[in-house]
């Protein structure tokens, strides 16, 4: 019996020692490989996969193409990088700095960026379905023509960001601060938009249907042919805001929301006054 549990326990730190060896490798590749792409200013079209990158820190690098598919990218700092078509899905760039980086066409599915600094970069046309974009710093950033479908961005800060013409259906902007953004004809079908600020922004002929608007406030927003169908406006705060043209709005459906004298509704339409 002693015998047989000494062989076990030879056979687990054997395996154990194995393991650490293993891990000791691809740790060492690793280091090589970003000291290899500091000194090379990227990666273009290289196969990244499940690298570990953390930390790393290179300015105007070059990745375009790379097939970064889960790799480790926590806390890197890689501003005005190229991105172009790159393979991000279900990668992991929590608290990275990307601004001014250019993610145009790239695949970014399932993607992990919590927290990151995503200022002034550019995904447009990109994958992000399912993303997660919660915290991160958006001012000026581009999402024109991209699909952002089930993605959540809950308190982030998207201040002059652009979703013109994105695909955006049920995504989660709870708390986002939207402020001069560009919505113009985005798709927004069952998007949650509680909480939201959106001052002066343009969601121009938007497609709100089934969108929830809870204690949102978008004074001042132009929101001329949304189609409301099937939204929920509670509370929302409508100051300033232009809605000529807005179809489907359902009275029984709006709920405390309010407006002021400047506030442009559709025929039939009516709001309390503003208060708070």
């Amino acid at each position: 019996m002693g015998d047989k549990v000494f062989q076990i326990l030879a056979g687990c730190l054997g395996a154990f020692a194995l393991f650490a060896v293993s891990n000791s490798a691809f740790a060492e590749n690793d280091l090589k490989r970003m000291a290899e792409i500091k000194e090379k200013g990227g990666c273009p079209s290289c196969d990244l996969r499940l690298a570990e990158l953390r930390f790393l820190n290179v300015e105007n690098a070059d990745f375009s193409r790379a097939n970064l598919r889960e790799v480790d990218l926590k806390e890197a700092i890689l501003p005005n990088a190229n991105f172009q078509r790159a393979d991000f899905r279900r990668a992991e760039a929590e608290r990275a700095d990307f601004s001014g980086s250019d993610f145009t066409d790239a695949t970014m599915r399932s993607v992990d960026l919590e927290k990151a600094n995503l200022s002034n970069a550019k995904f447009e046309d990109t994958d992000l379905r399912e993303a997660d974009l919660n915290t991160t710093i958006l001012t000026g950033t581009a999402f024109d023509g991209s699909d952002i479908r089930n993605a959540s961005f809950i308190r982030s800060v998207a201040e002059n960001a652009s979703f013109k013409g994105a695909k955006m259906d049920e995504v989660n902007l709870e708390r986002v601060d939207l402020s001069n953004a560009n919505f113009e004809n985005a798709r927004l079908r069952q998007a949650k938009l509680d909480r939201i600020k959106a001052h002066n922004t343009n969601f121009a002929n938007a497609d709100f249907s089934g969108v929830r608007l809870v204690s949102a406030d978008l004074t001042g927003a132009n929101l001329t042919g949304v189609d409301f169908d099937g939204a929920l406006l509670r509370r929302t705060r409508l100051v300033g805001a232009d809605l000529t043209g807005a179809t489907n709005l359902d009275p029984s459906r709006i709920l405390g929301a309010c407006g002021d004298e400047n506030t442009k509704l559709p025929s039939g339409i009516k709001l309390i006054k503003c208060s708070y």
